[in-house]
């Protein structure tokens, strides 16, 4: 039994060496990097906005799109097939702003509510040579947020990563677990495009040549994937010298997060499932990122249930929390998320649990996707 202890013990040292390599080697990348400085650029600029019944939500945040401090940009609207008042809205629009174009998507039975076919008709109908993404859902953090934004684009660098984050809601720890989730993927994401190993992006921010969508055959490898306009485009498309990542306070864009948690784990379901399409490096990252999670608390819970060197495993467990919340609290910093770290500890198990109740609840249904 001893000898079988020491093995959990060493194997325990290594996972906490591994995530230390995780959280200051990779992730140190970003959450230490110093903060960014902007030298404006004249870009031409075409924003892509995909809404399906979203009437509400476009009320109020399309004035924030339209009062943008840019000159050269048109706003493209793309209505898939809404049953709300959403087409009448935009139809408003487009005659009230002359920078905007209005895309009208019709039920087509070989992509019956898959955006992407109706991003695709946006992208196409517009008629700038660099496309920022956001959701109809979602609002931009400053009047500068293409401004920062198209600051990124250069020569080389096509693809621009920036971070689309969630309003706070008071005295909800739903809404911090929902942020913190949010935090780690983009210091995650962030983090290795610094590297030169991008692997994905969010929707909800952000930006490519038009060129890179046509060169990449746009969807096509994953058409029929639901989800996946976002981040498995960018995954196929991204390579260390195209891309490039924005994470000043005015490239922000923010959206209302789910208010319920069986929403929320709803929403993660259809994430989750683009993973297992990214190239075969991330899939591994990615994967052994979770595996240490998971395996730190199982080691820790038997070696300090058997006292076994009970000295030894509880200063590493208090290394390893010193060391990854102070990478993560640099990270937070940074995209002002520092309030979701005080229950850092707390969130982390939930997270866990959650991602191993989604692994095992997608192996027996399919997740509900844009409709």
């Amino acid at each position: 039994m001893e000898m079988i202890l020491f093995i959990l013990l060493y194997s325990f040292i290594a996972i906490v060496v591994i995530q230390f390599i995780y959280y200051i080697g990779i992730f140190g990348r970003f959450t230490f990097a110093k903060n960014q400085t902007i030298t404006p650029k004249k870009v031409p600029v075409s924003v892509i906005v995909c809404a399906k019944n979203e009437a509400e939500n476009v009320k109020k945040f399309f004035p924030l799109l339209a009062n943008q401090n840019y000159s050269d940009y048109e706003i493209v609207l793309i209505d898939d097939a809404s049953s709300d008042e959403t087409l009448d809205i935009f139809e408003e629009y487009e005659k009230q702003y002359s920078n905007v174009k209005l895309v009208k998507v019709e039920n087509n039975e070989a992509f019956w509510a898959n955006k992407k076919f109706a991003l695709t008709l946006g992208i196409k109908a517009s008629s700038k040579d660099y496309l920022v993404f956001t959701d109809a859902d979602c609002y931009p953090n400053s009047k500068d947020w293409l401004q920062q934004i198209t600051a990124q684009f250069t020569m080389k660098k096509t693809i621009v990563l920036g971070y689309g984050a969630y309003d706070k809601i008071k005295n909800s720890f739903l809404n911090k677990i929902i942020r913190f989730e949010t935090l780690l993927t983009a210091v995650q994401y962030f983090s290795w495009a610094k590297i030169g190993k991008p692997y994905m992006g969010v929707g909800r921010n952000l930006a490519y040549k038009k060129s890179v969508f046509f060169d990449n055959r746009g969807f096509m490898d994953h058409m029929r994937v639901r989800s996946g306009d976002d981040d498995l485009f960018v995954n196929q498309a991204s390579n260390k010298g195209n891309t490039t990542v924005i994470y000043t306070p005015e490239s922000f864009t923010y959206s209302t997060p789910r208010t319920t948690y069986k929403d929320w784990f709803n929403q993660k379901r259809r994430h989750v499932t683009t993973a297992k399409l990214y190239k075969p490096f991330d899939k591994f990252q990615l994967g052994l990122y979770f595996l240490t999670q998971f395996l730190f608390f199982v080691l820790a819970i038997i070696l300090l249930a058997f006292q076994f060197q009970w000295m030894i495993v509880t200063g590493i467990i208090l290394f390893r929390y010193l060391f990854t919340w102070i990478s993560l609290g640099y990270g937070a910093g940074k995209l002002k998320e520092k309030d979701v770290m005080y229950w850092y500890p707390i969130i982390e198990l939930v997270l866990i649990f959650t991602h191993i109740n989604i692994f095992f609840t997608n192996i027996f249904s399919k997740p509900v996707h844009w409709k």
